[in-house]
Formats: structure tokens, C-alpha cells, sequence
């Protein structure tokens, strides 16, 4: 669809700074088996090398028909003796070219189950679908959801390969070992080799003998092998030579290749996912990041401003978007929306979706479309897509496929931000268990405990900047963007019960945040897709792809569960990729999986009921509390009195007080269109209120009854004596 000030917005995209494409634009790393030092792979782009690319080889088509079908295995030879001389190795190179072709997906699961196969396994949870990189085990390990593929035995006959259902062009191999809390197992060395029928294989040869590449050193740092030259075919196996002498044959794995055109291949056909968005589909340093935020703000100035709420560790500006009719200034009875993205620092996928967000807002307000110019007109949305700019910078330098799991998930001082939050459920539930509520603990509003503000508190500068955002305005409803799963996470966060370490936590307000995560995991193309493969050990969609993350896991003092005791804010924690630095080839297709979702979600700001608390003098009344009748939290309203109480569609007994004043009470209706229910309130002082407030006025006191009597009777004692 063609848009208005998409091709504008390309233009200014293209002048930014353009990194290389494919594994080697982000940087990646060998590990040097000798010193246990990683070299980092040549940012400079393969179409700026002298050499001309090796010219791909490819093993003999089958002949026939049905002659690419799967058949029977040739019978396994039997193990050898141990061999006394070593294989011909690979040559050691100091640096080699980055590979140009993105990964198949096993990491993404684009490559499904069916189309890995193995020699052997030693049971079922270590079969060929758990080869895949960076796959996660189960808490419980020796179960159906292990960290690898292992073989079922150990020796040189072994082998998992991968299908990639038509001709592609493999480049390289990218493996690590398996995932395991308690076991060392990984493979130091194997051999490639391809074939276009899965019986006649061809074996990738260092001149006259076969190729040993070098494998891991440990289980999970992921180790590039790239391929001498391109091998052009329909099958990929990976046979183990050697492993870690006190471990067995294990490995997760990641291939490299460039699907060929085949326009008769109705199964590529049917599965591919295009995107007719003229977005900037890459992966942003902070720097680009930077660049991309001030190209939308002069593409769209009336309806962004830039703006930053603090500095990382290492000092980097934490810049936010803000997109509304009037940026820079709060409207009264506007709400408040923001998305968070980065906290850890290697879950990447977030920070791009916010980068293409803001693209696509601005784009589409300037294109006419009326959801989004109704959007941006009734709401003042808050993007920072960095909160973790340090960690990514490591993330970064990775690359997309070499960082592993974690590296950079921490700030540069090592602290996870999404759990470096005060815990406030612990003064909540301890206060409720005295029967202290409200009068010493409130329901809502919890203070933040002194010892957290000190200054040797193990509290990020992140974090506290984060903190003074969300104090300093009003949000209504948020989502922090986070990656490695596929589920929308509601709180609590933490379980109530001691000792246990799962446990369903609800808020009270259980069903309005169940009803948040199903809106953006029910408009997401597969959080909801019952076909769809886990990404690691849990199955969400018993609860359609939403969880409350008490009852995955528990977590004290997350941003979830102090941003709903701390402040109005209702937050989600939105987990939008099983995998969480996906290759820039993957951008357009997690932005149309994720793309309805983002909007649909922003629009539930706009649930519930909203409206202005004043006194008789139509003046708003700060800080007064509305409380809903069976809903044991209350919200407090703004600096203008302005409110926004996010309700399910039902009728609601509401009141409204404040200090000083005497509480109103009404019924609210909260329909099912979408727009929240205008349900003001006007107070009026209470006696003591009034007659204080006259006092004052004339420059007095208010007269303390008590003290006066005991003032009169020492008069008459005098006047006796």
C-alpha cells in the first residue's frame, strides 16, 4: 500500500550510517581453543573485498522421480578403534570473511521438528529438535524438554542433520554445547557434509582430505565455522570427530544458508511472510538509534518530541519518543501510554519493533490513516526503546547469532533492571497479614523504603532513572518488551506463599490484566497458535498466551509489580521472540507478527472509566483516591485531577475523596465499544475544612475547643483565688 511520506522516509533513512548485512554486520566471534581467546570477525562488508566469492559446489541431483524423498538408513558400521593418529584439521586463519547468508532458523523455529533428524538420541528429550541454538532445559532436567541433542552413543558415526526442504546454499555452522546445570557436554571438533537425497553424501574437503573444523571449548559460547566454499544442496550433517573427554556427544547448532528460487515449491511459497511496510529493517547501534529517532522527529515534528530521562553507567543518554498532538505537555483527561524496551540489554528484538513503531506512527499519521491519527490525537504515547544501552552495546558487538544467551543481558555494573525494583509486595502482604490496612500501609501508592533511596543501595542509575519517570508522569498502562519466549506475562510477579517458587499470584485486579495480555497475545500471529512449537520448556497456550509470572516464575521487586503498588500504572511484560537477537533478515516478519498487537495494545489505555475530580469551583483536586467497590486498589488522580481507571466492561460503584473534602459515590457503566466511560466527580469541603480555610483568610488560627475549656477553667480558678 503506498503511503504518504514513506518514500520521504526512506530517503532520510538511507543518509544514516549503513552497517553490513548477515551474521558478520554485527560482529562475531571464534573461540580460539588454545588461548581461550575470541577473535573478532572483519566488519568490512563481503561486497567490499577484492576476492571474488568461491564458486558454490554441489553434489549430483537424484535422479528419478520421488528420488528426494527420505529413505531408509544404510546399515551403521560398527564402531571403530580408537584412532592413533590425529585427522587432518582445518588451517587456522586469523580472521575470516563473514558469511553472507542469514540462519536457516533453527533458533527461530523456523526450521520445525520434522525436519531434523539424528543417528541417535539418548532419549527423547535430548532428540535432534533440541540441537537448536541457545535452546534453554527444563528446570527438571531428564525430562522431554533437555538442553541438546545427545547422542545415543559415543563414537565417529554420529550425526544430526537438517532438512532445509529445497536447494540452498550453506555457508557455515555455528554451534555450542548443551544446556545443563549439572553436565559438561560439548563437541571440540566434526566434519560437514551435504547431499540433495539424504543417501549419497558429499563430504566438505580441505583439499584432498575431509575438513575437520574446530568445534567448543565450553558448552555455551557459540562458535562460527564458516564453510571454505559455498555447498549448494538440500541436506546438512554435522558428524562429531571429538567431544570433551569427561562429557558426551552434545550440541545445539545454528546453519547458515541462502534458500535458492525455487517458484515451484508450494511449501516455501505458502510459509513465506512479506511485509509491504517501507520501514528500516535493520539493527540500530546507539548511535543509528540516535540518528533514526531525529530523522521521524523532522519527518513528523508536530507530533514527536525527543527527549531523554537519564544516563546509563557508562553515560549514555536514555532517550524516549514521545508521540502526541501535543508533545511536551500533559492534556487534561488525556492518558498517559508508554513501552519500554532493553532492559536487558541482548534482547534486542524490542528495541528494533519500538525503532519500526515509531517509523510506522509517524508514516501512518501522515498518510491519513484515521486509527492511527485517532491514536496519536487521544493519547500521549512514551517510547524508549534502550533502557539498557550499555548491555546492548556488548549485545552488539556479538552480533546476532555469536552472543549467546546472556551476554549483555546485564547493566555494565551487572544488574538485571527488570528485578533491581524495591520489593513493595513484601510491605503490602506483611501489613495485610497484621490487618494494618489501610491506616498504616495503603493499597496502592506504597512508599518506596528508605534504605532502597541511599546511595549504597545495589540499585542501577537506570533504574533510578526509570523511577523519576514514572513518578514524574501519570502513565495509565504500560508493556516492557522482552525476548526469548513467546507469552505476555501479567502480575504478580512474586509469590505470596514463602519457600515456593511457583505459585498463581493474583492482582486485584486479576481479570482486567488477564484481559490486557489476551489483547495483545490474541492479535499476535502465533502466541495463540495451538500448532505452534514451544520455544524452550513451557506451554502457554493452555492460557492463550498469556501467564502470570508468579506462576512461571517468581521475582521480587519487578518492574510489574512496582509499577502497579507504586504508581497507577498497570504494566505487562511482553515477551515477543523465542529468539532474542534475531538476524535483521528476521525484522520484517517479527514486525507483521508483532505489528497489530503493538497497536491493538495501546488502545486498551482507553478502557475503563476516566473523568475529573473538582471542588465547587470546577478547580481539579490533586491526589484524591478512587476507589472501586470489590476492587481492593485503588488509583489516585493527577496533578490536574484527571483519572483513568482501567475496568473490564460491568457496572461499578465508584468513589472519589480526598483530604479535606467529602467523598462521592456514583455508578459507573463500562461499556464494550471502545472509549472510556466519563465518570466525573465534584466535592465539596467538609465543615472543619471550611472553617479552617476562613480562619486562614483572616490571619487566624481555628480554635482548639479542648484547649479553650482548659483555658476558661484556669480563668475562674484565678478569679476564686
Amino acid at each position: 500500500m503506498a503511503r504518504r511520506g514513506a518514500a520521504a522516509l526512506a530517503l532520510a533513512l538511507a543518509l544514516l550510517a549503513v552497517t553490513p548485512a548477515g551474521v558478520g554486520a554485527q560482529g562475531a566471534a571464534v573461540e580460539d581453543p588454545d588461548d581461550n581467546v575470541q577473535e573478532t570477525w572483519s566488519l568490512e562488508p563481503s561486497y567490499a573485498r577484492p576476492e571474488p566469492e568461491p564458486e558454490p559446489f554441489s553434489p549430483p541431483l537424484p535422479a528419478g522421480p520421488g528420488a528426494g524423498e527420505r529413505g531408509p538408513r544404510p546399515p551403521q558400521p560398527r564402531q571403530p578403534k580408537k584412532a592413533t593418529t590425529k585427522p587432518k584439521k582445518a588451517p587456522k586463519r586469523e580472521k575470516l570473511a563473514p558469511p553472507g547468508c542469514p540462519p536457516l532458523g533453527l533458533e527461530t523455529l523456523k526450521i520445525t521438528d520434522f525436519q531434523l533428524h539424528a543417528s541417535t538420541s539418548k532419549r527423547y528429550g535430548l532428540g535432534a529438535h533440541r540441537g537448536r541454538l541457545n535452546i534453554q532445559a527444563g528446570i527438571n532436567e531428564n525430562d522431554f524438554y533437555d538442553g541438546a541433542w545427545c547422542a545415543g552413543r559415543n563414537d565417529l558415526h554420529q550425526w544430526i542433520e537438517v532438512d532445509a526442504r529445497r536447494l540452498t546454499k550453506f555457508t557455515g555452522v555455528i554451534t555450542q554445547g548443551r544446556n545443563s546445570l549439572w553436565l559438561s557436554d560439548w563437541v571440540t571438533s566434526y566434519k560437514v557434509m551435504v547431499s540433495n537425497d539424504s543417501h549419497t553424501w558429499v563430504t566438505v574437503k580441505n583439499g584432498s582430505g575431509d575438513m575437520i573444523f574446530e568445534g567448543n571449548s565450553e558448552k555455551e559460547i557459540p562458535v562460527l565455522n564458516e564453510l571454505p566454499v559455498p555447498m549448494v544442496a538440500r541436506y546438512i550433517r554435522i558428524n562429531p570427530q571429538s567431544w570433551f573427554d569427561n562429557g558426551s556427544i552434545c550440541m545445539r547448532m545454528e546453519i547458515l544458508g541462502c534458500p535458492l528460487p525455487d517458484p515451484n515449491n508450494y511449501y516455501h511459497r505458502r510459509n513465506e511472510m512479506t511485509t509491504t511496510d517501507d520501514l528500516d529493517f535493520k539493527h540500530h547501534n546507539y548511535k543509528e538509534m540516535r540518528q533514526l529517532m531525529k530523522v521521524v522527529n523532522e519527518m513528523c515534528p508536530n507530533i514527536t518530541r525527543i527527549y531523554n530521562i537519564g544516563k546509563s553507567h557508562q553515560g549514555l543518554k536514555l532517550y524516549a519518543v514521545e508521540i502526541s498532538d501535543h508533545p511536551g505537555e500533559h492534556e487534561v483527561g488525556e492518558p498517559e501510554f508508554h513501552y519500554i524496551a532493553g532492559a536487558h540489554g541482548n534482547e534486542v528484538l524490542g528495541r528494533e519493533l519500538m525503532l519500526l513503531l515509531m517509523q510506522f506512527l509517524c508514516q501512518e499519521y501522515l498518510a491519513g490513516n484515521l486509527r492511527i491519527i485517532r491514536l496519536v490525537e487521544e493519547t500521549r504515547i512514551h517510547i524508549l526503546p534502550s533502557l539498557n544501552p550499555d548491555g546492548y552495546e556488548k549485545a552488539y558487538e556479538g552480533g546476532s547469532e555469536l552472543g549467546g544467551w546472556s551476554l549483555g543481558r546485564w547493566t555494565h555494573d551487572g544488574i538485571d533492571i527488570n528485578n533491581n525494583f524495591p520489593d513493595l509486595n513484601t510491605l503490602l502482604w506483611e501489613a495485610e497479614d497484621r490487618q494494618n490496612i489501610p491506616r498504616k500501609v495503603p493499597n496502592h501508592y506504597i512508599a518506596i523504603p528508605e534504605w532502597f533511596l541511599s546511595e549504597n543501595a545495589t540499585v542501577a542509575v537506570e533504574t533510578r532513572a526509570v523511577i523519576a519517570w514514572m513518578e514524574k508522569i501519570p502513565f495509565v498502562l504500560g508493556g516492557n518488551l522482552q525476548g526469548g519466549e513467546l507469552v505476555v506475562a501479567y502480575p504478580y510477579d512474586m509469590v505470596r506463599s514463602l519457600w515456593k517458587t511457583q505459585e498463581h499470584t493474583p492482582t486485584p485486579d486479576d481479570h482486567v490484566f488477564r484481559w490486557l495480555a489476551y489483547s495483545y497475545a490474541s492479535t499476535h500471529r502465533l502466541m495463540t497458535d495451538a500448532r505452534r512449537r514451544v520455544c524452550h520448556t513451557e506451554d502457554f497456550q493452555k492460557e492463550d498466551g498469556t501467564v502470570n509470572g508468579a506462576s512461571w516464575h517468581t521475582v521480587a521487586g519487578s518492574l510489574n509489580d512496582f509499577s502497579y503498588l507504586h504508581t497507577n500504572c498497570f504494566e505487562l511484560s511482553i515477551y515477543v521472540g523465542c529468539d532474542k537477537y534475531p538476524h535483521e533478515s528476521e525484522l520484517p516478519e517479527e514486525w507483521e507478527n508483532n505489528r497489530e498487537s503493538l497497536i491493538v495494545f495501546m488502545e486498551q489505555v482507553h478502557r475503563g472509566i476516566k473523568g475529573l475530580v473538582r471542588d465547587l469551583h470546577g478547580k481539579g483536586i490533586p491526589n484524591a483516591v478512587i476507589s472501586v467497590e470489590g476492587v481492593n486498589h485503588d488509583i489516585r488522580t493527577a496533578s490536574d485531577g484527571d483519572y483513568w481507571r482501567l475496568l473490564n466492561p460491568g457496572e461499578y460503584m465508584v468513589t472519589a475523596k480526598a483530604d479535606g473534602f467529602t467523598s462521592s459515590t456514583k455508578n459507573c457503566m463500562v461499556g464494550y465499544d471502545m472509549g472510556a466511560t466519563q465518570c466525573d466527580f465534584t466535592l465539596s469541603k467538609t465543615n472543619l475544612a471550611r472553617i479552617r480555610e476562613i480562619m486562614e483568610k483572616f490571619g487566624k488560627q481555628p480554635v482548639s475547643l479542648p484547649a479553650r475549656r482548659l483555658k476558661l477553667r484556669g480563668r475562674k480558678r484565678r478569679q476564686r483565688g
